[in-house]
């Protein structure tokens, strides 16, 4: 049993700890009924349950750290088309997730060298169009269809 400052009062049984609440006007919340002997708190029900839908916000907003957004640009992407995907990039960076720029490559351009440097400034250039700061978790790498890079918020 713990009162309203989360102090231990002892064990006592059902009966006296609920008339103990109502002497203070406060109500009586078993917080772990598994436990032997259960245990209660003495508190207000209202900021209890502030408490808890608080707590679960925070757990929400840490788990979308770990969601992976991707944004896939091509050699083709007019200037135009990369700045409104560099917003909605910036939106995904504000919000906390991880991002990662894919740059397609199709057909014969997979295999020159020349279209693998056009390429790498296209991602390059791109990433100088995100106003949000950011930092890069893993470098440009390739893959097997083009290159990419992962960024979060700095």
């Amino acid at each position: 049993m713990a009162d309203e400052k989360g102090e231990q009062i002892g064990i006592m049984n059902r009966e006296e700890a609920l008339k103990l609440a109502q002497e203070k006007n406060l109500d009586l919340i078993e917080v772990a009924p598994i436990a032997k002997p259960p245990v209660a708190r003495i508190m207000d029900y209202g900021k209890y349950l502030y408490r808890e839908e608080k707590d679960k916000r925070k757990q929400k907003a840490r788990q979308k750290k770990d969601i992976l957004k991707i944004v896939r640009i091509s050699l083709n992407t007019g200037l135009n088309d990369l700045k409104i995907k560099a917003e909605k990039t910036d939106d995904f960076l504000k919000d906390g997730f991880k991002v990662q720029v894919e740059l397609l490559l199709k057909g014969r351009t997979k295999y020159h060298k020349t279209f693998s440097d056009l390429g790498k400034r296209k991602i390059e250039d791109f990433l100088k169009l995100i106003t949000e700061p950011m930092k890069v978790i893993s470098e440009l790498k390739r893959q097997p269809k083009g290159f990419g890079i992962t960024i979060i918020k700095q």
